[in-house]
């Protein structure tokens, strides 16, 4: 079933509603909530337009009732799901207390990328699952999000390693920056395959030379060919970077987030060195207040290494 919604618009005079605006902007429904705003209609009239402030409109609800129906002939028969207006719930305790899912404010959400929209577009009659959707913007008939988070968007709440779908159910399969948060990405690798029909696309994006992003947690970045052995078992596999992938982006990211670690002081000379600078040799720097003093929870954030020093237990 082709079409989709876009449900983060800018918001304006003609499509104001105060849910919306808060649904839209959660740090004015928290303002709201502590009393330090009186109500979103006042930040909308002082703040909006200057800020550039969204509202989030409602998915139709005859799309939902639509895509759980077809959602439901799919799920396994010992799936155990429970079925809300807004989502199908396969979460159940067992399975949050043994992949550690947990309550979580950090809110995962971004974009499609060029290639994700053409695989999406190229079934439009059919369905293609993206495990670990998190808040999608635009809502589109023929994807299932599937997360851990009960977003709006969200249309099966689940696990990665234990999808609760039967064998070949989906046309294609989507994984974006996913897979270094699952405790077991073999398993959920596996899982991905396994749900995918024979002949059907999978597109996987995981990252390698990122910092430390929890959401809640962060396990593994995985190399080309560590990817690359996730899906051995499919044909015609390719490896690409392209867009935000990019190095340059990792560059960026790294050193935004070394900056930040650093004291007022640090940071301003920092932000001065040249990349010949930044380039010297580590081990003449070793002792530079850059880089004794970098704060511990950036250490741990961007270091280049982590060392285990355990004992097995005497029973």
């Amino acid at each position: 079933m082709t079409g989709h919604i876009r449900l983060l618009v800018e918001a304006n005079e003609g499509n104001f509603e105060e849910s919306a605006y808060l649904r839209a902007n959660p740090d004015v429904a928290q303002a709201v909530a502590n009393g330090t705003c009186p109500s979103g209609r006042a930040h909308f009239d002082a703040f909006a337009s200057s800020e550039g402030r969204c509202i989030r409109l409602p998915i139709p609800s005859e799309w939902k009732h639509e895509k759980l129906g077809r959602i439901a002939t799919l799920l396994k028969d010992d799936a155990g799901c429970r079925a809300t207006p807004q989502h199908l719930d396969c979460l159940t305790d067992a399975l949050r207390e043994e992949f550690r899912v947990i309550p979580t404010d950090n809110v995962s959400a971004h974009e499609y990328d060029r290639e994700a929209l053409a695989l999406i577009e190229r079934h439009p009659t059919g369905l293609v699952l993206d495990c670990g959707a998190g808040l999608r913007n635009t809502y589109y008939r023929n994807v299932v999000n599937y997360e851990i988070v009960a977003y709006d968007s969200t249309d099966v709440l689940g696990v990665a390693e234990r999808l609760p779908f039967k064998d070949d159910s989906f046309d294609a399969v989507m994984s974006m920056n996913v897979l270094e948060h699952v405790k077991d990405p073999f398993q959920a690798a596996r899982e991905l395959m396994r749900v995918l029909k024979p002949g059907g696309e999978l597109m996987c994006v995981a990252p390698f030379l990122q910092p430390l992003h929890g959401y809640p947690h962060h396990y593994y970045n995985m190399t080309a060919q560590g990817l690359d052995n996730l899906f051995s078992p499919l044909v015609e596999r390719r490896i690409s970077v392209y867009g935000a992938m990019q190095p340059f982006w990792a560059l960026n990211w790294v050193l935004a987030r070394y900056s930040a670690g650093l004291s007022d002081e640090l940071r301003e000379r920092f932000q001065r060195m040249t990349v010949a600078e930044l380039l010297t040799d580590p081990a003449i720097m070793q002792a530079d207040p850059i880089v004794m003093n970098l704060a511990p929870e950036s250490q741990t954030e961007l270091a280049s290494a982590h060392a285990l020093l355990a004992r097995k237990p005497t029973s």
